[in-house]
């Protein structure tokens, strides 16, 4: 008898288990092969746009993803730093073989949790709900919660040309049963497409003909914990190459042959909208001369190089000829060609905002059978529905993330309230207050509640506090002391070059030029700080006015979405509601009016209605 059973042993798996075994609670985690725990199937990186902060804020909370990705990278540079904090995330190249090796190490060290080598292909269902799982063999092991996180192996096809075949990403055995079980209990079963590129022998590329991408020049890390593995000189390079007209021709020529475009009639899957195919590419951005791929190494410990961007389900004979079209690929081995997989999800509009499902009570699911993509959108979905399991059986209210606190409370909210129709990826565009959402402050955002749920520990925690302290103490200093226009200030400042000054003015409000940065803050005054304090005390300065408008405008949201709706409220007794409205706000059940308002179909007429019913019908009808 275990107090929850997680089902898989993916990222959001890995993230999932070990929150509820921390926080005390006899976990089982059941997946079909050990050798594939925090597997990287696709791309080998953790991070990028907006998921780099996604890493940054699973560390913020306590999670275990951008310690071990700190462990196991071979490169690692700041996106976007060129442009605005709110665009800024961190993207890593990590090792294939060290990263799960090392999150196999973390689980198998962690008490309360064991690890089973099985296949589930049933649940243990009474009165709608959930009291454990039933392996393939028929065992039952019985629990109080069980937590999804079946990824993309629920009715796995792997699709090549024109072949169909059912087994997992590396050539496993899928679960063939469970999905069909999901629909029974009431839940709706969709379709779902991904692929992956070819890997390339690292030895047959001439690498002249391709732009080297060298790792940042200085030190990163996802982790809070600022432990520093690496070398910045050993970092391991990537290389920048553009398909070619022949490539684009080749593709043309054999539409017909992908599995998406002709080779196989009875696809249902849909692919991901933003990570798509290279045939995708070419059909939806016909007038692009040429599509950038990136080769990216896998590992130390092998020579397999990944072509990023190059994603097909054309027959292996065709991949030849495109990968042979490409500069610096010309006499290219091909390891592992490219292939589409095909799985079956849920409709993730049946879940709760703690990720409990409406269906079957103390059932939760994370990851990509809520229909994500992305190893950082499984992860932070399977530590939040670890939190939410444990302090559903700890019989406390669960952590409900806002859209203005966390890319994970934008992720969770979008999914719930919106659904998806294809595989969903996070997208600083898909944040309204992405600039309140930044790589820096994501300790400042949730480390409190990482604290609260028990996953920070003490000396984590003091850590963090001490941090907020020297914030404001370096901002009380630079507001108290300041700089005067007398020669040898003025000289220095045409040096920057910067406008000379007319009066004296606050560190402060020096900072708060486009052109300052702390450096030319130390002329005048040395300050003792970290570099981590110092950037978040810059950001804050320099973007000060518009935090402040964000902030107000994420008030009237926090607002809305403080007005509850009742869980037994009945839309069909407001009257004028309109149908399709009506409609969405039943299968979605939202528990607040923010939430009623961002549900497509649902607008503000129907909005206003509700807050009437509410106000003055409703008390009286129940």
């Amino acid at each position: 008898m275990y107090e929850i059973i997680v089902v898989g042993g993916g990222h959001a798996g890995c993230e999932a288990a070990l929150a509820s075994a921390r926080k005390g609670h006899k976990t089982l985690l059941v997946t079909g092969n050990i050798n594939n725990i925090a597997d990287m199937p696709c791309n080998p990186s953790i991070g990028g746009s907006a998921k780099g902060i996604v890493v940054r804020e699973i560390d913020a909370l306590g999670g275990e993803m951008g310690r071990n990705a700190d462990k196991s990278l071979l490169q690692i540079k700041m996106l976007n730093s060129a442009k605005g904090p709110a665009v800024q995330a961190l993207r890593a190249q990590a090792d294939k073989i060290t990263y799960p090796k090392n999150m196999l190490k973390t689980l198998n060290k962690t008490e309360n949790l064991e690890i089973k080598e099985a296949i589930v292909e049933d649940l243990i269902i009474k009165n709608n709900q959930v009291y454990g799982v039933v392996l393939e063999n028929g065992e039952e092991i019985k629990s109080d919660v069980v937590i999804l996180t079946t990824g993309t192996y629920l009715k796995a096809d792997i699709l090549i040309g024109d072949t169909r075949t059912r087994q997992g990403p590396h050539g496993e055995k899928p679960s063939n049963h469970l999905s069909d079980k999901l629909r029974e209990y009431g839940f709706t079963v969709i379709r779902l497409k991904t692929g992956t590129p070819q890997r390339i022998d690292k030895n047959s590329i001439d690498f002249s003909k391709t732009k080297e991408e060298k790792g940042d020049n200085r030190y990163w890390t996802f982790s809070f914990d600022n432990e520093i593995y690496y070398k910045i000189e050993d970092q391991i390079s990537c290389h920048l190459i553009y398909t070619q007209p022949k490539t684009h021709q080749i593709i043309r020529d054999n539409l017909n042959k992908s599995s998406m475009y002709g080779g196989l009639n009875d696809i249902k899957g849909v692919g991901p909208r933003y990570c798509p195919s290279i045939e995708d590419k070419i059909v939806r951005f016909a007038d692009k001369e040429k599509h950038q791929l990136f080769l990216e190494p896998e590992s130390l410990y092998y020579d397999d190089i990944y072509v990023q961007g190059f994603s097909t389900s054309m027959p292996r004979d065709i991949q030849e000829k495109m990968v042979h079209s490409l500069p610096g690929l010309e006499h290219a081995k091909i390891l592992k060609y490219a292939y589409a997989i095909e799985y079956d999800a849920i409709d993730c509009k049946q879940l709760k905002q703690s990720l409990e499902t409406k269906v079957i009570k103390n059932l939760y699911t994370a990851g990509q059978i809520n229909g994500t993509s992305g190893y950082e959108e499984a992860a932070c979905q399977g530590l939040m529905a670890g939190i939410n399991a444990s302090l559903n059986l700890e019989g406390k209210e669960p952590l409900i993330l806002k859209r203005n606190e966390a890319y994970i409370g934008v992720l969770i909210d979008d999914l719930v309230t919106k659904g998806v129709i294809d595989p969903y990826r996070l997208l600083t565009s898909r944040a309204e207050y992405r600039l309140l959402l930044r790589h820096d402050n994501a300790d400042i955002r949730l480390r409190e509640y990482g604290y609260n749920v028990g996953l920070v520990p003490q000396f984590k925690y003091d850590k963090f506090l001490k941090k907020k302290e020297e914030i404001n103490k370096l901002t009380d200093e630079l507001k108290n002391n300041k700089i005067t226009p007398i020669d040898s200030v003025q000289e220095y400042l045409r040096t920057i070059p910067t406008t000379e000054l007319k009066d004296g003015i606050s560190l402060y409000d020096f900072l708060k030029r486009p052109e300052i940065k702390f450096e030319h803050i130390e002329y005048f005054y040395p300050l003792n700080y970290s570099d981590e304090v110092k950037e978040s005390v810059e950001i804050t300065i320099k973007y000060e006015g518009y935090i402040a408008k964000a902030l107000r405008e994420a008030e009237k949201m926090v607002d809305l979405d403080n007005k509850k709706i009742p869980s037994d409220i009945n839309y069909d007794n407001i009257h004028n509601l309109a149908s399709e409205a009506k409609q969405k706000l039943k299968l979605i059940q939202p528990t607040s009016i923010g939430q009623a308002l961002r549900i497509s179909g649902v607008n503000p007429a129907d909005i206003s209605l509700i807050m009437v019913y509410l106000k003055k019908e409703y008390h009286h009808e129940s």
